[in-house]
């Protein structure tokens, strides 16, 4: 992505000498995250939620200007919600669930995204990447007064990685020179052009696609709706798209599809700029330009995202086209995987094994979501004519016949990964039983009258129990139960029994079903346990 230059939004962790940089030895950390950001703050949230001590290293001391990634996904919320920072986001987001798409000046079909009810979350918020980052770093702020083991270090920058057999050696600089530390596993969160890929002799493989998008936030006052607004072909901007998003503050975020062969200079006048945003909004809405930027992108992924000690996540592991908001939204997915993996080896109650089962998972997420994204990118800047002919054609057709409406495809909205094929799954015996919590797959929340379902699913591994006799201690799982006999077929019901009246399952710390039996058999319950923590 090209970006202006860096210009702080929030200065959350301004430089400060650490006692380390004088202690002539390496000093020894369980986990070093290398980046702050979204993913990186998260991550070191999560971990230290679960009591694993990690140190945060980023090269700037804040949040950067520019909305950047802005549509936080209902998957991304819950998993805030986990941490302890998701209210405040959602209070400060822009709420939506409808798209609307326009060919021309006319609107041609509409969706949404969350069609039912029994949610604490919706299926989207907009909020600019500085706000989402600064409530990850309050909510680690209020939480190490509560003793959360967690630092961050402002202006420090890794230079350099040594791998160990039981470590690995960083050498960072800061303002006041460089020193070394140790951790026992590294993550890199540092973002697509990742310097610790790089120190790795790491690369991609994918594609990078041949267009030019230009980005502009600005401020108004307008009555235009609360939804996702997509135009094929727009007068104000013919034979491209164009994409409107609101954000909180008065801001919206406006896209522009240029073209490949441009001169970004000239795209970048600011003069240009309000001339192709008047004849968006109207020539008679006043408006301030507030951030700027052209960008191209990647639909990429690295090879492996283990490398002995050190991990990546993120855009460092991965990349996709903006359109499906899948960047930041699977970067918060790789840290919700692989943040109970690092604990439970740790704290030494998982096998190593267990920690490849983050490539394995993520690795399956990143190329359904690179496969989604180059599909809409595809759609949006056809490759040659056959695939200009095909997107014309499904145009004609949507407004009058509802199964072309599919597939007009504005982006693939992000949704979150159910992990069919994970070695972690136990599928013996599996019955009958909704499609949406097949094992693998993500826990959807239900709204029961004991609040809503998500919120008894927030520590280690559970054993959710519904309509089934449990006994109330078993080893190694927390247990909860529910009936639904008050409300037989409320969302709860719905969503997790089969044609059997019980349903009992294994839910992992991420909230992943890991197994599903109609009622409780105590050995199939320690296997599928044993399974899921990375044993035979």
């Amino acid at each position: 992505m090209i970006a202006p230059r860096y210009q702080t939004a929030f200065r959350l962790y301004p430089y400060k000498k650490s006692p380390a940089q004088d202690a002539g030895t390496a000093m020894r950390h369980p986990v070093v995250i290398v980046g702050g950001g979204p993913v990186g703050m998260a991550l070191a949230l999560d971990l230290g939620k679960k009591g694993i001590a990690c140190l945060v290293l980023d090269d700037h001391d804040g949040v950067g200007m520019g909305s950047r990634a802005i549509c936080f996904a209902k998957r991304t919320l819950e998993i805030c919600d986990r941490l302890g920072c998701g209210a405040p986001m959602v209070d400060k987001g822009v709420v939506w669930n409808v798209g609307r798409v326009f060919r021309e000046d006319r609107e041609i079909y509409s969706f949404n995204l969350l069609p039912e009810d029994g949610h604490r979350r919706p299926a989207f918020i907009n909020l600019q990447q500085p706000y989402f980052e600064q409530f990850l770093v309050e909510e680690i702020r209020l939480q190490q007064a509560d003793g959360l083991p967690v630092e961050i270090r402002g202006q420090n920058r890794v230079i350099g990685q040594a791998q160990q057999d039981d470590h690995v050696l960083l050498d960072v600089d800061t303002p006041d020179g460089p020193y070394q530390i140790a951790a026992n596993y590294v993550v890199a969160c540092d973002g697509a052009n990742s310097p610790m890929r790089q120190m790795l002799g790491l690369g991609f493989e994918g594609r990078t696609f041949e267009d030019n998008f230009l980005i502009a936030d600005i401020r108004m006052t307008a009555d235009f709706p609360v939804e996702r607004r997509f135009w094929f072909n727009p007068p104000f901007n013919p034979n491209e798209t164009a994409l409107m998003h609101k954000q909180p503050d008065d801001v919206w975020r406006l896209d522009f599809q240029l073209g490949w062969d441009i001169d970004r200079d000239a795209e970048l006048d600011p003069d240009k700029i309000r001339a192709r945003v008047a004849g968006m909004i109207g020539q008679d809405t006043p408006f301030e330009l507030v951030w700027t930027s052209i960008y191209t992108f990647r639909c990429c992924t690295m090879k492996d995202y283990r490398h002995g000690r050190v991990f990546f996540a993120g855009d460092s592991a991965h990349q996709v086209s903006p359109f499906g908001a899948r960047g930041a939204n699977g970067g918060i997915q790789d840290i919700d995987n692989l943040a109970w993996k690092l604990a439970a080896v740790i704290d030494g109650d998982a096998p190593d094994a267990l920690l490849n089962t983050y490539h394995e998972e993520r690795k399956h997420g990143a190329l359904e979501n690179i496969k989604n994204s180059s599909r809409s990118a595809d759609f949006l800047t056809p490759r040659n004519p056959a695939h200009t002919l095909f997107r014309n054609a499904v145009l004609d057709l949507v407004e009058t016949y509802e199964f072309a409406r599919p597939m007009v495809n504005s982006g693939r909205l992000s949704v979150p990964c159910t992990y069919d094929s994970s070695s972690l799954n136990s599928l013996d015996g599996l019955p009958d039983g909704p499609d949406r919590s097949r094992p693998g797959s993500p826990c959807s929340d239900a709204k029961m009258a004991e609040g809503f379902l998500l919120d008894h699913l927030a520590g280690g591994f559970t054993l959710l129990a519904i309509n089934a006799p449990l006994p109330s201690d078993i080893d190694g799982v927390a247990v909860v139960s529910f009936s639904t006999d008050k409300d037989p077929s409320g969302p709860l019901a719905k969503r997790y029994l089969g044609p059997a009246p019980g349903a009992v399952y294994l839910i992992r710390p991420d909230q992943h079903v890991a197994a599903r039996w109609e009622t409780y058999d105590a050995g199939a319950v320690a296997t599928a346990l044993q399974k899921a923590k990375g044993g035979a």
